[in-house]
């Protein structure tokens, strides 16, 4: 990950623990989008927190490769992590649970172009295929006397973002701004009637993600007391983050991250 505030900002799982799964199927969901459904193995060790929970991904690169794996990641973890051999060394990213039930939950994984070692994966991944995780909790935590919520990011957060649609109170009010490659990428999401959900389509392929949607957001009007919450590629998380404060929303009541950084 980029830039954040989201360690500092985050509610973690009571406990946190190496858990194996395996892979239960693997679907092409839209052109943008490959869905990998996860179970079995330790999955009951796994507690569904909602909204943008996410967790630490590590795809096997060679037989045995996860037995080495640390049950947490601190820093002194993650160097012992970094000093196995790369020929057995797991592949390691950062996903969101896109929608969670008993015995199973969804990841979203977005094709880009050229498509990276997760994307692959998640393609060619078969029934039976085990994974690692190491679940870091949720980001999204507004103070108490917050009304309205603003959420928004590009097709890499669209999976956090449709998490915390979903997880919302009834009454909750506010905006969702997610901007896609493609309209075909739109996804049927669960909001609470009171949050307004708009799908910002780039136009120019060659675009870098996140343009359009920084703009949609700078342009709507600052609500007083609203909560923001915004990750994707780092120009956006920053960039808005910036806005937001600048028109005075308080930076505690901003959760931002940059999920990637276009070079």
């Amino acid at each position: 990950m980029a830039r954040s505030n989201l360690h500092a900002t985050r509610i973690k799982p009571e406990q946190t623990e190496l858990l194996v799964l395996r892979v239960l199927r693997s679907e092409r969901i839209s052109p943008g989008f490959q869905r990998v459904t996860l179970g079995e193995g330790d999955v009951g060790k796994f507690r569904p927190m909602g909204f943008d929970q996410w967790f630490r991904l590590f795809i096997p690169v060679a037989d045995g490769s996860l037995d080495r794996l640390p049950n947490k990641l601190n820093t002194l973890a993650f160097l012992r992590f970094l000093a196995i051999a790369k020929a057995t060394r797991p592949l390691l990213r950062s996903y969101t649970v896109r929608a969670a039930r008993d015995g199973s939950f969804d990841v979203d994984f977005v094709l880009h172009e050229p498509a990276g070692p997760a994307a692959e994966w998640a393609v060619k991944c078969a029934p039976g295929d085990t994974v690692a995780i190491l679940d870091e909790g949720i980001g999204f935590h507004p103070p108490d006397f917050v009304d309205r919520i603003r959420l928004v990011g590009e097709e890499s957060a669209l999976p956090a973002i449709a998490g915390i649609l979903g997880s919302l109170d009834a009454g909750v009010r506010g905006e969702a701004i997610i901007e896609i490659p493609a309209e075909a990428d739109r996804q049927d999401l669960t909001a609470p009637a009171g949050v307004s959900v708009t799908w910002v389509v780039r136009q120019d392929h060659a675009a870098v993600p996140g343009v359009a949607a920084l703009a949609a957001a700078v342009a709507l009007s600052p609500a007083p007391g609203m909560y923001g919450w915004v990750a994707g590629e780092q120009a956006l998380a920053s960039g808005l983050r910036r806005h937001w404060v600048a028109t005075g929303v308080p930076k505690e009541n901003i959760m931002f991250c940059g999920y990637w950084r276009h070079t």
